[in-house]
C-alpha cells in the first residue's frame, strides 16, 4: 500500500515536457508510480485542476542562520521551495574559530541584513567544524538544505584580524586550502566568495574576500575539483571590471566546476538589452578558455526597501558615500546636515556612467518613502522625493537626508521601479531560456528589511508565465526544478520519476502568485522585523514524502535532509552540462 497518492492531476515532471493527466504514488519517502496509479494508499490528495510538480529548488539562499531560529525556512516553504542552498557570497558561518562569531555577526548583519540581535540571541555559535555545524540542524529542518564554505568565514578563520586589510602569505593560503578541504570532505557543498563592492562588513571595512589577490580566490577553487559533487560561485565587482571575466574563468578552470554569479537583473532601463548581451558574453568567453560562467537570473523585479541606518546599497556608491557608512550613525547624522557635505554626495553621484550598475538607483528624486517613523514624516509616505523637493523648494538630496534625519535614520526608502512591463518581461523571457543563465538568486533569509525576492517561484509562475506569457509553464517548472538539480549534480531530486525522493507541489496555475509585501515582527527578540509575502495557489507541500504544508498553513513537520556534497550530489561534468543545456 501507498502511503500517499496525488490523483487526477496535471503532471509537469520537471523535464520541461508537456503535461500530462495522471497520478502520483508515493511511499517510504520515494515515488513509485508515476501515470495511471490503482494502487491503494493511506493518505490521498486529490489534485483535480491543479498543476502536480517537483519542489522547487532555490539555488542561491542565506538560510545559514535562520535554520536555528526558523527550522520550516519560510516563507519559501510556503512558495513551493523544497530544496535551498546557502553559504553563498563568502558568508558561511562555518568554519569557526572560538573569536571569529564575535566578527561574523556585526558582518552579516551589515552585509545580509541579518538583526544582530537576532544572531546574537537566536543562533548558537557552538561549532567549529563545518561537519559539526551541518550536524547541529540534521533531523531539524523542514526543506532540504545543502551550504557552501564561504571564503571570508575561511579567511577569518585562518589569518584572524589580519583577514581584513593583509594580503595572505603563503602558508595563510596552505592552511586556507586545507580548511577548506575537511570543510569538503565533511559535507560542504562547495566554496563561495566575493569581489563586490556593495560587501562591506560591521565597520564598514571590505568583507575578508575582498582583500584576496585573485590569485588566492583561484587557488582555493582548485581544491573543489578533488572532491565529487561540489561546485563554485562567485560574485563579481558591480561594474564587471577590468580582469572580472577572466578571474570568473580562471576559476571555474582551477575548479573543473561551473561557477555562477549573482545576480543578472533584466530592468526597464534604456540599455537593458545591452547590458544583458555584456553580462552573458563573459560566459562565452569562459567557455572558449574551457570554463563553464552561468549567471543567476531573478525572475522577479527586485523592489528595495533602503535607509540611511545600515547603509547597504547606498555605500556602494562612488565618491564621499562609502566612507559616511564607516562613521557611527551619530556621526553620521552631523556629516548628514553639513551643507557642503550633502553638495559632495551629489557631485559624486554625477561622477557614475550611464552603464554604471546601480546609475538607475542613484537618482535621488526617485526614491518612494515607503516608512516614516516620526509624526511630521507621515504625510510624506508613498510620495517620491523629487515631488516633495519640487513642492516645499529644496533638493532632493535635502529631501532624502532630512526626512532621514527626523526619524534618526530609520526612514525607510524605495526606489520606484516600473520594471513589470511587457518590453522587460520580453528580454527577461529570452534571459530565462539561456543556456547560460540559471533562475534563481532569491537571497531568502537575508536583507530581511530590503528586499523580497524571496517569493521567486510563485512570482515566475504568476508574472513570466502567466501575466506576461513569456515562458511556459513546463519550461518554467523545468527551469526550477530539473535544470537545478542538474547544475548541482542532486541524486534523486529535480523530477517526477520513480525511485526520486517524493518532493512535490501541488499549484493551481490559475491563481499561483504572491501576496503583497508586508512587514512581519516575528523575529527572535520582537524588536525587528522582516519583509514578508504570503503564497497564492499553493495547495501542498511535501518533502520526502512527507507533507509540510497544506492550504498555507504548515503541518508542523520537519521531514528535509541535511545536504552533503558526495552523498546527496554528484559531479557534473562542465561538457555535460552544456550538452543539457543545448538539447
Amino acid at each position: 500500500m501507498l502511503d500517499l497518492k496525488i490523483a487526477n492531476g496535471t503532471i509537469v515532471d520537471g523535464t520541461g515536457k508537456p503535461g500530462f493527466a495522471g497520478d502520483v504514488g508515493i511511499r517510504d519517502g520515494r515515488i513509485v508510480a508515476v501515470g495511471k496509479v490503482d494502487e491503494g494508499a493511506r493518505e490521498t490528495i486529490d489534485a483535480t485542476g491543479r498543476i502536480v510538480a517537483p519542489g522547487f529548488i532555490d539555488c542561491h539562499t542565506h538560510y545559514d542562520a535562520q535554520v536555528f531560529w526558523d527550522p520550516t525556512l519560510s516563507p519559501s516553504c510556503y512558495h513551493g521551495v523544497t530544496t535551498v542552498f546557502g553559504g553563498f557570497c563568502g558568508f558561511s558561518i562555518a568554519p569557526l574559530s572560538a573569536d571569529s562569531g564575535d566578527y561574523l555577526k556585526p558582518m552579516l548583519a551589515r552585509v545580509e541584513g541579518m538583526p544582530l540581535e537576532v544572531l546574537d540571541k537566536a543562533v548558537p555559535w557552538n561549532w567549529s567544524s563545518f561537519g559539526e555545524f551541518l550536524d547541529k540542524f540534521e533531523g531539524k529542518i523542514g526543506l532540504n538544505a545543502g551550504f557552501f564554505a564561504g571564503h571570508s568565514a575561511i579567511r577569518r578563520y585562518v589569518m584572524g584580524e589580519r583577514a581584513v586589510g593583509e594580503k595572505a602569505s603563503e602558508a595563510d593560503l596552505d592552511q586556507m586550502k586545507s580548511l577548506l578541504g575537511t570543510c569538503l570532505a565533511e559535507g560542504a557543498m562547495g566554496f563561495s566568495t566575493t569581489v563586490s563592492n556593495t560587501h562591506n562588513d560591521g565597520d564598514g571595512n571590505p568583507v575578508p574576500s575582498r582583500w584576496a589577490e585573485h590569485s588566492e580566490i583561484v587557488a582555493l577553487a582548485g581544491v573543489v575539483k578533488d572532491y565529487e559533487g561540489t561546485g563554485l560561485e562567485l560574485l563579481p565587482d558591480l561594474e564587471f571590471g577590468p580582469g572580472m571575466p577572466e578571474l570568473l574563468a580562471d576559476v571555474s578552470v582551477a575548479g573543473n566546476r561551473p561557477v555562477n554569479w549573482n545576480v543578472l537583473g533584466v530592468s526597464s532601463r534604456p540599455d537593458a538589452e545591452e547590458m544583458v548581451r555584456k553580462r552573458l558574453a563573459v560566459s562565452d568567453f569562459a567557455r572558449e578558455r574551457g570554463g563553464e560562467v552561468i549567471a543567476l537570473a531573478v525572475p522577479v523585479s527586485a523592489k528595495a526597501y533602503m535607509n540611511l541606518r545600515s547603509g547597504f546599497l547606498f555605500d556602494a556608491f562612488p565618491g564621499i558615500w562609502p566612507s559616511l557608512f564607516q562613521m557611527s550613525p551619530e556621526e553620521r547624522m552631523v556629516k548628514f546636515r553639513d551643507p557642503e557635505v550633502r553638495r559632495q554626495m551629489v557631485a559624486d553621484l554625477d561622477t557614475m556612467s550611464p552603464e554604471a550598475p546601480l546609475k538607475g538607483l542613484a537618482r535621488l528624486d526617485n526614491f518612494k518613502v515607503s516608512t516614516a517613523i516620526s509624526d511630521e514624516n507621515q504625510k510624506y509616505v508613498g510620495r517620491k522625493t523629487g515631488d516633495i523637493a519640487s513642492e516645499v523648494g529644496r533638493e532632493p538630496i535635502d529631501v532624502l537626508l532630512d526626512l532621514a534625519l527626523a526619524d534618526n535614520l530609520d526612514t525607510v526608502f524605495t526606489p520606484d521601479n516600473n520594471s513589470d512591463n511587457p518590453t522587460t518581461f520580453a528580454l527577461r523571457g529570452k534571459v530565462f531560456k539561456d543556456d547560460r543563465t540559471l533562475i534563481g538568486a532569491s537571497d531568502a533569509g537575508a536583507h530581511l528589511d530590503l528586499i523580497d525576492t524571496f517569493a521567486f517561484s510563485t512570482g515566475l509562475l504568476q508574472q513570466a508565465v502567466r501575466e506576461f506569457g513569456v515562458i511556459s509553464l513546463e519550461e518554467a517548472v523545468h527551469q526550477i526544478t530539473g535544470r537545478q538539480a542538474t547544475y548541482f549534480g542532486l541524486v534523486e531530486r529535480g523530477l517526477l520519476e520513480p525511485g526520486f525522493h517524493a518532493d512535490v507541489v501541488v499549484f493551481d496555475k490559475d491563481t499561483v502568485g504572491r501576496g503583497p509585501t508586508q512587514m512581519r515582527y516575528d523575529l527572535p527578540g520582537g524588536n525587528d522585523f522582516r519583509l514578508y509575502a504570503d503564497a497564492e495557489g499553493i495547495d501542498h507541500v511535501i518533502v520526502n514524502g512527507v507533507e509540510i504544508v497544506r492550504h498555507g498553513e504548515h503541518t508542523g513537520k520537519l521531514p528535509g535532509t541535511v545536504l552533503r556534497s558526495g552523498k546527496d550530489t554528484r559531479t557534473v561534468a562542465m561538457e555535460a552540462l552544456r550538452e543539457t543545456e543545448a538539447a
